[in-house]
């Protein structure tokens, strides 16, 4: 265990001349600057310290340990090495500050000590794990990494779902995640990446260096080293040669999941750096149009709206392309990242949903907004999680990408019940009727169809676009989370959406009334960690449109801990979310 979080490697640290002010380097070049102690920002400018002649000493508690000396008490020195250590007599006897038995509370690789001018008892040590200081002549540590923007990501693996968060492969740190609504990334339990095991599974089949698979059903696209792409229809059992040009490597393929002919290949270049193919790897075309010079590190898409996003050294682009018959070529590629710090792109990646764009910018760690293609292509998605479960009557879907007017399906009004440029919200009716509904969607362009399907229940617990679940304390009416946790023995209460129809029956579009709301018909149950909650009551949610609320009673023990809950009604479940119980 760190002192507290840490993040990636900082190469140095120094104060100003008056020890204000700290500025720190990263191990990739970027200098940035503290006043406060908790805040950073970019400081390309800042002068970096003036080079020091290194004070005798007795001895050095490690021979390859760098000696400081501090300028507010010169009869103290520090030697950094394996660990940082401390004398006050020259050198005859030192106390090691960072070490614990063998290892050391603020990580390993020490790079740079800053001692502040000003105070001999301040320090701030520089590693492979981030930034630490200490205010007690190294007593006690603290990391000052939280708001330093300094997280190597060079993948993303998987966006939030469910109770799993954000995790991210790291150069150093491993497989991270950051759990729904947290602030510090955790390492992930979990084995290494998929890609990597293909990768590796590939190179020995084909008998060449494999740098990236993508693959979709029983289509597997190899990408080697010298730019040479293989495809196979069995799952990996064999492979055809389907581009035969060499060169750059083969950097990442997205294959849609739907259409596995469709795919799209990034090379780290010169040359072509996207290609796109519509019939299983039999003819490719080349994308790069105006991108920028560089290497494309990742590449993905959503097919459906033709919409191409790759990750290069000069940031994020996207372009709308066919991905249906390979009819017209690329379209001009548009920078989206101009507003943020410029550093190279390492990862792009949209949610499953095709809703949400995420990018992994080198340094910075991970950025997260709606995809620019949403404005293109509408399509509906469940409120609660923006998941593309089905409806059910009563419950409510989100359409995605324009202002929605009116709509009609089966005969029936859709209530609108909030709209903007970029997304509407419609309560389905409660007479509604599936499996499926062509919904007339009235927009500012014209009548749109889009196909519903709709159940007789489909639960699905609200989150928050942090992914955090929208749970209360019964008692309090406080929202559950890591800072307000829930209590053996305590009522926890639900907002879901998608339980059906109720008794008596409501109408459609209406609050539910304060007063002894419409109770749900179908049996709900609700499940922590696996094992049956006792469910008190399951109704509208009060004075809300579309929402349902169920209470739930938690068991006299429980676990300490974070725990999974999700609900069932009819046969379907909700998804899974994460609940926070102290006994």
């Amino acid at each position: 265990m760190l002192a507290s979080p840490a993040t990636g490697p900082v190469a140095q640290v120094w104060f100003s001349p008056d020890g204000s002010r700290l500025m720190a380097r990263t191990t990739s070049g970027r200098i940035f600057v503290t006043s406060d102690f908790e805040s950073w920002v970019p400081s390309d400018g800042a002068a970096g310290p003036a080079a020091l002649a290194e004070p005798a000493v007795a001895r050095r508690p490690d021979p390859s340990a760098r000696i400081v000396s501090s300028a507010a008490d010169p009869s103290r020195v520090y030697a950094l090495g394996r660990q940082l250590s401390r004398s006050d007599d020259g050198g005859r006897s030192w106390t090691a500050l960072t070490q614990y038995e063998s290892e050391s509370i603020v990580g390993g690789g020490q790079h740079s000590v800053a001692i502040s001018p000003v105070d001999p008892d301040e320090l701030v040590l520089a590693n492979d794990y981030g930034v630490w200081r200490t205010l007690d002549g190294g007593l006690s540590w603290a990391g000052l990494n939280l708001s330093l923007p300094n997280l190597p990501v060079r993948r993303i693996v998987s966006t939030p779902s469910g109770t799993a968060g954000m995790r991210v492969q790291t150069q150093g740190l491993g497989i991270l995640e950051l759990p729904p609504g947290g602030s510090v990334w955790f390492e992930a339990n979990t084995v290494q990446p998929n890609d990597a095991v293909l990768e590796q599974r590939y190179s020995s089949a084909i008998g060449v260096p494999i740098t990236a698979v993508g693959a979709a059903g029983g289509t597997v696209y190899a990408g080697s080293i010298d730019g040479r792409i293989w495809v196979s229809v069995d799952s990996g059992a064999s492979f055809r040669i389907a581009r035969l040009e060499t060169g750059s490597a083969v950097e990442r393929i997205f294959v849609d999941s739907t259409e596995p002919r469709v795919a799209l290949a990034a090379f780290s270049g010169p040359g072509p750096r996207v290609l796109r193919t519509t019939s299983s790897g039999s003819l490719w075309d080349d994308l790069s149009a105006n991108l920028p010079e560089g290497p494309v590190h990742a590449v993905t898409a959503d097919r459906a709206a033709g919409a191409v996003y790759v990750a290069t050294d000069n940031g994020v682009f996207w372009t709308h392309a066919d991905l249906e018959g390979a009819s017209m070529p690329g379209g001009t590629w548009t920078n989206l990242t101009a507003a943020l710090p410029a550093a190279p792109a390492t990862d792009v990646r949209l949610d499953p949903a095709g809703v949400q764009l995420y990018i992994a910018l080198d340094g910075y760690g991970v950025y997260a907004a709606a995809a620019p293609h949403r404005a293109r292509n509408l399509r509906i998605v469940n409120t609660a999680d923006f998941s593309s479960r089905p409806a059910a009557p009563g419950s409510l879907v989100s359409v995605v990408g324009g202002r929605i007017e009116s709509a009609r399906g089966g005969g029936l009004d859709y209530p609108v019940l909030a709209a903007s440029d970029t997304e509407s919200q419609l309560q389905v009716p409660f007479s509604a009727t599936g499996p499926n509904v062509s919904l007339a969607l009235r927009t500012n362009g014209g009548l749109v169809t889009l196909g519903l399907p709709v159940l007789p229940v489909s639960p699905s617990i609200v989150v928050g676009t942090d992914n955090v679940p929208l749970l209360l304390d019964a008692d309090s009416s406080l929202q559950l989370d890591g800072r307000n946790t829930a209590h053996s023995n305590g009522r926890v209460l639900i907002l879901a959406t998608g339980l059906g129809k109720v008794t008596p029956d409501w109408p459609t579009g209406l609050a539910a009334p304060l007063d002894s709301p419409p109770r749900v018909i179908t049996d709900v149950k609700a499940f922590l960690d696996g094992t049956p909650l006792q469910v008190t009551r399951a109704t509208l949610a009060p004075t809300y449109i579309g929402f349902y609320l169920v209470e739930v009673q938690l068991p006299a023990i429980t676990n300490l801990g974070t725990s999974e809950l999700y609900i069932s009604a009819g046969g379907q479940e909700s998804n899974r979310v994460q609940l926070v119980i102290e006994p």
